[in-house]
């Protein structure tokens, strides 16, 4: 499931809300000395082959023109993007991904570390990183202006953006620039050469997109939310400015995934992400959230269609985007070994898919991109990596759960907040999921976009009280608690 980040004011109340969640779900605060000393080791060391690796060294790629394109203020820089026209057509794009595993050795205090984090959390204050930063956001991070060892992609799209070939190598790259969303997104709009980096980043981008149509995937540009202080001393909830090149850049990542699952596949060995189809009682209940916020949606248009004509900037179909993803819940990893799995696609993405992008955030990328490595260079992957497959998917599941219970928590701590001034208000909603078994009815709130739950109406034999999927009904607030993170309802009474 996609995450929805909240950038929340830097002030008491929020840090403290964020303090206490972090504690309450005893998230790891600092790395032992054991590991930290590691991280220094190798850091002052430099990267080297891994163990066991017998494909070729690192080759010269510092010709390549480079960028970075991430939210504002990162440091673990885990790609850098570049792209040219084929001279006999279509494009080129480079995909340079952090080399972790020139930096990790197998069964040291920095791997045995990262199979209990998982993932890198994110909360509005800090990071909660899966490595010491003296790796994650300087030694192995593709920061600009740095010579890095990097797990070069090279994949080849015809004039319609359709893969052709993938290829992946070990090569010294150099960023030659970090750019945020905003001024990515100024320098294409400014630009009179379509055919630099930042310009192919647009018409690549759009290509694939379209690609994704075709496909039928589904295409989720949630926006972030972003808490706003008022002059009285309230908070007020609000999506922030969702740009085009976000889309652009998350299309270069997900052409990389889905040229991993190929050659895992073709090769019958990696580690696949998965998502099934979604029940057909979710996407009902997305219909009528769209009803809740007046958003139209004919009954001849798929799901995936609907929500790809989506506009984030449109607080009320942003709204709509963070319902829709609910539908996206299932996904896991599947790992195999000679013989290829019965469910293998990712229903999102519409395609075979593997998570190879991001080592320096996911475990389960640095073991997935040495057998890709391998499989692209005709040699045996190293042992530790394919030992390893059995094993992520736990990994990776427990490191997921335990970031989606800390958006919750903080989505759920950042509502109340917004709403503790509002008790007694009376607010329009639309039902969009009535669960007759235990006795509670799903509601859209209007304004602010919300999504609560109230109990059924008692109707004593009666049904003149009862709540109808899709019925539209005003509830009051009754509690608002920031420190126990929970907001209440009460139903319409007759």
């Amino acid at each position: 499931m996609p995450t929805l980040p909240v950038r929340c004011p830097h002030n008491e109340v929020f840090t403290n809300g964020f303090q206490a969640i972090r504690a309450e779900l005893e998230l790891p605060t600092e790395f032992s000395t054991d590991v930290l000393a590691e991280a220094d080791d190798v850091a002052a060391r430099g990267p080297v082959l891994p163990p066991g690796v017998t494909s070729p060294d690192y080759i010269d790629r510092l010709d390549l023109e480079l960028v970075t394109v991430d939210p504002p203020g990162s440091q673990d820089l885990d790609q850098a993007y570049a792209a040219e026209r084929r001279p006999g057509g279509g494009y080129r794009v480079f995909y340079a991904i952090a080399d972790v595993a020139a930096f990790v050795a197998p069964g040291g205090a920095i791997d045995r570390e990262t199979y209990e984090r998982g993932v890198t959390l994110y909360s509005p204050d800090m990071r909660t990183p899966l490595h010491p930063t003296v790796l994650s956001e300087a030694a192995a991070s593709l920061l600009p202006g740095q010579d890095r060892p990097s797990l070069l992609w090279t994949i080849d799209l015809d004039t319609d953006g359709t893969l052709e070939n993938a290829h992946i190598e070990r090569a010294t790259v150099r960023s030659r620039e970090q750019l945020d969303y905003a001024t990515a997104q100024q320098r294409i709009d400014a630009t009179t050469d379509p055919d630099d980096t930042l310009g192919l980043l647009k018409t690549i981008g759009l290509l694939r997109e379209a690609q994704e149509a075709e496909r039928g995937a589904v295409s989720l540009s949630l926006p972030a939310q972003e808490v706003v202080a008022h002059a009285d001393g309230s908070f007020g909830l609000e999506f922030d400015q969702s740009r085009p090149v976000e889309g652009w850049n998350a299309q270069i990542s997900l052409l990389t995934g889905i040229a991993a699952a190929k050659i895992m596949l073709d090769g019958k060995v990696g580690l696949l992400r998965t998502l099934p189809t979604p029940y057909k009682r979710t996407v009902r209940s997305i219909r009528q959230s769209a009803l809740a916020l007046g958003i139209e949606w004919p009954k001849d248009m798929s799901y995936p269609d609907r929500v790809r004509d989506l506009d984030p900037n449109i607080s009320r179909q942003a709204a709509l985007l963070t319902q829709a993803a609910r539908a996206l819940r299932g996904a896991g990893y599947v790992a195999f070994n000679g013989e290829i799995p019965e469910l293998r696609t990712h229903s999102a993405i519409a395609s075979e898919y593997a998570h190879v992008t991001a080592p320096l955030r996911r475990i389960a990328d640095r073991f997935a991109n040495e057998i890709l490595l391998a499989q692209c260079a005709d040699t045996e992957a190293p042992e530790w990596a394919v030992e390893a497959l059995t094993e992520l998917p736990g990994a990776m599941g427990r490191g997921i759960q335990r970031d989606r219970r800390l958006e919750k928590a903080i989505l759920d701590f950042v509502e109340a907040l917004v709403l503790e001034p509002r008790v007694g208000e009376s607010f329009d909603a639309v039902v969009v999921d009535v669960d007759d078994e235990d006795a509670e009815a799903r509601i859209q709130i209007r304004d602010p976009a919300v999504v609560a739950k109230i109990p059924l109406p008692d109707s004593d034999g009666d049904n003149s009280n009862e709540v109808e999927l899709g019925e539209e009904i005003a509830v009051t607030l009754v509690t608002a608690n920031p420190a126990e993170r929970t907001v209440s309802f009460a139903p319409p009474t007759s």
